[in-house]
């Protein structure tokens, strides 16, 4: 599992979630504008629309709050057009580092990357850099509670690719074309998951330890709190341990 998701599922766990909620909602808006832009306002016939508004109902966004960011995206409201631009770049101990962002603003939004990646010991690189070690796939982190036996029975026989054992949780990953179908199997036998995305799964890890993990968990932890950020994807290793003392 990649340490992007393991980091993801301790902070959720921990609540960091709710410590920032408004930060979360507004990256939601935004996704769901985008989201409506592209594929139109109706989640039955937008898959990407349908994912995120999961995300958002999760979160206890207040419906009117969900209605607003589509009318925006079909240009029913008025609203900030946002560009979806993804940066590559690399991390302490040459981690591979994949951040996609909406801005309405490219110029400001890779300076304050670049400025961000410097700080924490990485550097910015060029588009295509790192972005060839990472696949998309569908990702469903379950709690171990939900028994190994009974997500592996459903989840594969609705065209899951694997199940993960990652010591406090079984991890479901899939094509994302089968995302949807997988996620809907689990919810219909009451298998609730803590997070279901599609998300960029690094094809190898990068084991950090000391420092270097530190400054990794903080690149981390500053991206994700970059207005302009909706993802960060990247293939270091760190233990639990290491990563519960900085989540």
């Amino acid at each position: 599992m990649s340490g992007h998701n393991k980091w993801s599922t301790i902070k959720h766990k921990k609540g960091a979630a709710d410590a920032k909620r408004g930060k979360i909602f507004s990256k939601l808006i935004k996704e769901i504008s985008v989201a409506a832009r592209v594929g139109g306002g109706d989640p039955n016939s937008n898959p990407r629309l349908r994912t995120v508004l999961d995300k958002a109902r999760t979160a206890n966004m207040p419906n009117d709050n969900i209605t607003r960011a589509i009318k925006r995206g079909t240009g029913e409201l008025e609203g900030v057009s946002y560009e979806e631009v993804t940066f590559e770049g690399y991390g302490p101990g040459g981690v591979a580092v994949l951040v996609e962002t909406m801005t309405d603003n490219r110029n400001r939004t890779v300076a304050e990357l670049r400025h961000i990646f410097s700080k924490r010991g990485g550097n910015l690189g060029e588009a295509g850099c790192v972005g060839w070690m990472f696949n998309k796939q569908g990702v469903l982190t379950f709690d171990m509670s939900v028994g190994e036996e009974a997500l592996m029975e459903t989840a594969l026989e609705a065209g899951a690719e694997d199940i993960k054992d990652d010591e406090n949780t079984l991890t479901v990953i899939t094509s994302p074309s089968v995302f949807d179908k997988v996620k809907a199997a689990c919810t219909s036998k009451n298998l609730a998951f803590i997070e279901a995305e599609i998300s960029m799964i690094p094809q190898n890890t990068v084991k950090l330890e000391g420092g270097d993990a530190e400054k990794m968990l903080k690149l981390m932890d500053d991206l994700e709190d970059h207005d302009d950020v909706q993802n960060v994807y990247a293939n270091f290793d760190i233990d639990a341990e290491t990563m519960e003392q900085f989540a």
